[in-house]
């Protein structure tokens, strides 16, 4: 009996080895890394992106044939499509004056536009500006592209709003500017300068964002008291120019920095009368949004986004006495959202169409200036309000996009809608199952509807603003992608922490997937309030997952909770709790997934990604080292006190206290009990490169295991190509057991 138990085990051994050795082979890294160019190039008919010319109902598109690109112009009313231009005779034109040969079936014209009668074509190619008359067969060089030189601001640094051209007041007889940083005024017709503002200074100035009324007699201008910056330093180890290293210095604030106090005043030209409010209402500012005028010059509003993000309001500001009342204010106990922003002041002067999350989903409401309180709402539902297209004042109609109307299909699938300012007439226009992307008329009369969905290819049709369909575009050909054995990705839906809330995510497994073998587990992490992050449409290649399955792992991806467009609850369980990450929700998918596909081993779970998703893969293996086994992070923020303060203290609020120990990496590195790699971009200029540093110096002074891959001159980045190898073989070696090949040897 002894001996045929350990001949048993020995079966059983020799099984899971056996298995295990035919993952992460050479030929499994070979075949990962071909997967890109095996399945790119092999979906046609596809990609269709409509130009609607002017205000006609004609548009042009790019059909992608297995022959080569065909420009084609359509036209709605006639429902007729046709070439836009003789490929040919343009191709031979290109060829004479660019001396060289350039082939009709691969022209590539960027920034293409045409007249309304589609006569004449602008475009762009081989780094020059071009104009083609159709009709007499005229290619004419209208000279080298300019490029706008000089450096651009990086999206990290604040506007100090110091420097502005002089504005012209609407009747023409005035310019108002800044000079020694108050505000002036020019009188056109004899060059008299007069002084308006006297309290200017370097330390308190008036922004050059000039605003004149429209009556021409005022002028509005914010005061603003500036902050000392912060910036955040990178020494590039290794330039292209230079044997010896360089020094940058970036502009970056972070969560708890001072920030500069903004003061809306008016200034009455003809008498110089000053307007300068109190405060008050707008007093802990993290933003104050540029001032409006309305059309009776009599007043002008001001948006007050309050530091920590609980109060947002709509100011108003009378230009006779300074009184400031608010006419729109929202409120939260944990955060107003306020990248869901929609404002429409109508015409009338009288109400505004304003979008809120306060009935736990986003919705449009019509508010009364006069009484400050929304008259009705005009969206209603457990649905979410993506963006608004189009408010037609004469129809009194709103054309927006929105989410999870339809109870029966995936709740992130958008669709197109209409609706009236009083909330009836709700029209779907954009019928068909899937997630769509919508192109309208100038007139809203048409649309172009492009949709598709993970497993479904994509197909493009031109619809009515009834939604009905007026034609037929293109339905994509993926016969060719068939024939090299692509199969769609998985779309799986289980129960989240709390057993009743659906979470959606995707299954993608290898290319030559065997039932019969068992299959580790990798989940690409990206979760997080901001967006949804699983993918929707038809993709034929995943840059994060489509590869690294070939070597033998089921690749995974979830939106848990604490993520965007379902309701204001789903996403506010990150309030505070950056931490949570969701994972609660990923770890009960998984497990309903593998309890479903026994070949899924739950045994072996890793995780990997970057930025949220780098902080997010270390937070799973240190608060569930029992469900995550091994993850690989990429610049990550670890500390969310290192991080982009918008980012930050929206979410986990401000001032800055224990809430960001508690999600800090760093202060909880002793808990690592697992394999851990760290990645990082020397020149990561969207996460502080410190941030990895520090978790890094954390986890050597708690005595912890790790690895740590620094990439010269990278930005913010999954780790290129030196780190995507790294990716591969860290997984084959701690999920499946195997000791990778050698790197000359899948070359």
């Amino acid at each position: 009996m002894k001996n045929k138990t350990i001949l048993l085990i020995v079966i059983a051994l020799t099984t899971i080895i056996g298995g295990a050795m035919s993952q992460g082979t050479v030929e499994d890294y070979k075949r990962a890394y071909s997967m890109y160019h095996k399945y790119s190039g092999k979906t046609f008919y596809s990609g269709v992106s409509p130009h609607w010319i002017g205000d006609t109902h004609k548009f042009w598109y790019t059909r992608n044939t297995p022959d080569g690109t065909i420009y084609v112009i359509v036209d709605a009313d006639k429902k007729e499509r046709q070439e836009l231009f003789n490929h040919q005779q343009l191709a031979t034109a290109l060829s004479e004056k660019c001396r060289k040969n350039v082939n009709p079936a691969n022209l590539d014209l960027s920034q293409l536009t045409t007249t309304d009668s589609a006569d004449t074509l602008y475009f762009q190619f081989s780094g020059r500006r071009w104009m083609y008359d159709k009709q007499h067969n005229a290619l004419t060089d209208r000279g080298e592209i300019y490029r706008r030189q000089g450096r651009q601001r990086h999206w990290m640094e604040r506007d100090d709003e110091m420097e502005a051209a002089p504005v012209t007041s609407p009747d023409g007889k005035y310019t108002a500017y800044i000079k020694e940083h108050n505000i002036y005024v020019k009188e056109l017709s004899t060059g008299k300068e007069r002084q308006l503002s006297i309290d200017g200074t370097i330390a308190n100035y008036y922004s050059a964002y000039i605003r004149w009324s429209p009556d021409s007699r005022k002028v509005a201008s914010c005061k603003i008291r500036p902050t000392e910056k912060r910036y955040v330093y990178y020494v590039e180890s290794s330039p292209g120019d230079r044997l010896q290293p360089k020094l940058h210095k970036q502009e970056y604030a972070k969560p708890g920095d001072e920030l500069p106090f903004k003061l809306p005043c008016i200034y009455h030209v003809e008498d110089g009368r000053a307007i300068i409010p109190s405060s008050e209402l707008f007093a802990q500012q993290y933003e104050i949004r540029p001032p409006r005028w309305d059309s009776d010059s009599r007043t002008l509003t001001f948006e007050y986004n309050q530091r920590g993000h609980q109060v947002y309001r709509v100011l108003e500001l009378s230009a006779e006495n300074g009184a400031v009342r608010p006419i729109i204010e929202e409120t939260s106990d944990k955060y107003v959202n306020y990248s869901r922003y929609f404002r429409h002041d109508l015409r009338d002067g009288k109400h505004i169409i304003w979008m809120s999350e306060r009935d736990n989903w986003n919705h449009l409401y019509m508010y009364d200036r006069t009484t400050g309180s929304p008259t009705h709402q005009i969206t209603k539902g457990e649905w979410y309000v993506r963006d608004i297209l189009r408010v037609d004042e004469e129809e009194r109609m709103i054309y927006f996009s929105a989410n999870g109307v339809k109870k029966n299909e995936d709740p992130y699938h958008i669709r197109y809608y209409r609706i009236g300012f009083d909330g009836k007439g709700f029209t779907d226009l954009t019928p068909a199952k899937g997630m769509h992307t919508a192109t309208f008329s100038r007139d809203m009369k048409y649309l172009v509807d492009v949709y598709s969905t993970v497993t479904e290819a994509p197909e493009a049709v031109l619809r009515n603003n009834d939604g009905k369909k007026v034609m037929e575009l293109e339905t994509a050909d993926i016969s060719r992608l068939l024939a090299e054995g692509w199969k769609a990705p998985e779309v799986f839906t289980a129960k989240g922490r709390d057993g009743k809330s659906d979470m959606w995510g995707l299954i993608v497994r290898p290319s030559n997937f065997d039932p019969e073998k068992k299959y580790p587990i990798i989940e690409y992490i990206y979760q997080g309030p901001g967006s949804h992050y699983v993918p929707k449409k038809f993709t034929p290649y995943d840059w994060n997952m489509t590869s690294i399955a070939e070597l033998g792992f089921i690749v995974v991806m979830v939106d848990g909770m604490g993520t965007s467009f379902r309701s204001r609850e789903f996403e506010n369980i990150c309030y505070r709790n950056l931490q949570d990450a969701g994972l609660p929700d990923h770890i009960a998918w998984i497990k309903a997934a593998a309890k479903k596909y026994p070949y899924m081993d739950i045994e072996r779970v890793g995780i990997y990604g970057c930025s949220a998703g780098g902080q997010e893969s270390t937070t799973a293996v240190l608060h569930y080292p029992d469900f995550y086994k091994a993850a690989y992070s990429a610049c990550g923020c670890h500390d969310n006190r290192m991080d982009k303060i918008w980012w930050n203290e929206q979410w986990l609020g401000y001032p800055v206290g224990e809430q960001y120990k508690k999600s800090s990496n760093v202060e909880n590195a002793h808990l690592l009990r697992r394999p851990l790699m760290l990645v990082v971009g020397e020149m990561d200029d969207n996460v502080d490169p410190a941030s990895t540093m520090q978790l890094a110096n954390a986890l050597i002074k708690a005595g912890k295991d790790f690895e740590l891959v620094v990439i010269p001159g990278a930005r913010h980045t999954m780790g290129e190509s030196f780190g995507e190898h790294k990716r591969y073989d860290f997984f084959v070696r701690h999920l499946l057991g195997v000791e990778p090949p050698k790197w000359d040897e899948i070359k």
